[in-house]
């Protein structure tokens, strides 16, 4: 598929996030001002389309402040993530994989808030896709609460012991809060190559 960025839209970001509901609320205040900050910002959402706990304080966050949001959930999920019938568009998709495939193919930028074993697996599967070459959109973490610090020097390790190969660590920029997050976007979505 042609991954150029039409014209005739608004930038899309990506952002990847947790689902559980059991999330203490600075996670969902997180989630809703880097909504609130793509719409502020005039970009446009796409997300796991979900409408519980992070998934969903983002997309609210977006289309509180103008941001179109387009949500991408496989069948199986809608009753697990609780499908947000309130999105722009809505993707139904049969499996994870064609979830994933469908996100990057429609965003041109992508954002990982904190998150467990799905979202490291988005977040980790988008990395290695811009590492190789596959897609030249930028890939950003957006941590305040030190939730990957650990995570981080796991990397530092096998960088050390040279598992990690050189000019992998430049393709993924690691931000310490929204607004730096959002700065962030704004100058790789000015110079990327989409």
């Amino acid at each position: 598929m042609n991954e150029a960025k039409p014209d005739s839209r608004k930038p899309r970001v990506a952002v990847y996030c947790a689902s559980s509901p059991s999330l203490d609320q600075k996670y969902l205040d997180l989630a809703h001002d880097l909504g609130k900050g793509i719409g502020e910002r005039g970009w446009d959402l796409v997300w796991g389309g979900g409408k519980t706990s992070m998934m969903g304080a983002v997309a609210q966050g977006a289309r509180e402040n103008g941001a179109l949001t387009f949500g991408v959930i496989p069948e199986k999920l809608i009753s697990v993530e609780f499908a947000d019938g309130a999105s722009s568009e809505l993707h139904v998709v049969k499996d994870m994989r064609e979830r994933k495939g469908l996100i990057e193919t429609m965003s041109d930028a992508f954002v990982a808030l904190p998150g467990g074993i799905g979202t490291l697996e988005e977040l980790f599967e988008i990395w290695v896709g811009r590492y190789l070459g596959f897609h030249a959109k930028p890939v950003l973490v957006c941590d305040p609460f030190d939730v990957y610090t650990p995570m981080q020097a796991a990397l530092k390790h096998l960088k050390e012991l040279e598992f990690m190969k050189s000019g992998q660590e430049e393709k993924i920029a690691w931000c310490i809060d929204v607004p730096t997050t959002l700065d962030t976007l704004s100058q790789t979505l000015a110079s990327s190559t989409l």
